[in-house]
């Protein structure tokens, strides 16, 4: 099969021909129709995240049907279509497993950075970690959801009952995100890049109620705000917009250094905390949400072959809302 490959981090992907992937006991081997491309790999191509397991399939927004099975997998049949999330493995036994949150298991395995990812023709998933996709979206359409919607729903989740919501960071979980928020009659607040006129105006497309640079404020005091964006300085500049008893949620995997600030900032019960990956509870329940809200996802499709194009794209803020593979 082709495949797009991380030999070494820091360097480009490179064109390979591998041997098709065989689905071991509890596996299913998947036809690979799209992969998203996210900023989380970025972060591994670049060795922001570390000890990857080189050679690497990058991708963790997979969209595929089932050509095979292996042994005791009875969720899915062959043909159907399924979409394989970052959590591609988790003990089940730890403390935070049984508790339900086996995003935090100290054992997890994630797709696309320990595991093979779907920058291929084929790949081999846990069928216990697959999620049945939605008929309203095509492939490309839908490849978004498994991680921007998925990682974006959990921050959204951790805002509680927020109705003024900052989002800081206008990329793919964020207009993701902006839609099922206005659907929930929330009221969104977009912060870009100072002076990105495009994103602010791609944001109010989107429901947004205002949009303004990072270094804006808007007039009212805001409930939450989510950070998409992976810059360690706006989580200062988002607690100096929010209203007593709000909430930062950090929502990447990654994140610059956040600067010292004062200690006004966060008191009168502000609080920040960061969104630590995905449960399968999470998918279930967004992908069944995501259509009643109608969420659509804003798409720019690469050629499986031109991943380190579609890299870079996103990499420079080339597209608004999401970059997807088409692997077919």
């Amino acid at each position: 099969m082709f495949a797009m490959v991380l030999v070494e981090q820091g360097r480009p992907l490179e064109a390979r021909e591998l041997p098709e992937p065989v689905a071991s006991p509890g596996q299913v081997l998947l036809d690979v129709a799209a992969c998203g491309v996210c900023r989380t790999d970025l972060h591994v191509l670049d060795g922001e995240l570390k000890e990857p397991a080189l050679p690497l399939v990058l991708g963790h927004q997979v969209v595929g049907r089932v050509i095979a099975a292996g042994e005791g997998v009875e969720r899915f049949s062959l043909g159907q279509r399924v979409g394989v999330p970052w959590l591609g493995w988790a003990c089940g036994l730890c403390n935070y497993c049984v508790q339900g949150r086996e995003n935090l298991c100290g054992a997890a395995r994630f797709t696309g950075y320990q595991l093979q990812g779907g920058y291929a023709q084929r790949t081999a998933a846990d069928s216990r970690f697959c999620l049945p996709l939605p008929d309203a979206y095509g492939d490309e359409d839908v490849a978004p959801l498994l991680c921007a919607g998925l990682i974006g729903y959990r921050a959204l989740v951790m805002t509680g009952d927020a109705k003024r919501l900052g989002l800081y960071g206008i990329g793919s979980a964020a207009h993701i995100v902006a839609q099922v928020a206005v659907h929930q009659s929330r009221s969104v607040y977009a912060f870009t890049r100072p002076g990105d006129s495009a994103s602010q105006a791609f944001a109010r497309s989107l429901g947004a109620v205002w949009a303004g640079g990072s270094d804006e404020r808007p007039d009212v005091e805001l409930d939450a705000a989510i950070l998409f964006a992976p810059v360690g300085s706006l989580v200062p500049a988002a607690l100096r917009a929010l209203a007593r008893g709000g909430r930062v949620v950090c929502a990447g995997i990654h994140m610059s250094d956040i600067p010292s600030f004062p200690y006004e900032l966060l008191w009168g019960e502000r609080s920040v905390c960061s969104v630590a990956n995905l449960t399968r509870r999470d998918g279930e329940e967004f992908l069944e949400i995501a259509p009643k809200a109608r969420v659509r996802t804003e798409i720019t499709t690469f050629p499986l072959r031109e991943a380190n194009a579609a890299l870079a794209a996103l990499r420079g803020g080339k597209f608004q809302g999401s970059g997807v593979l088409v692997c077919r």
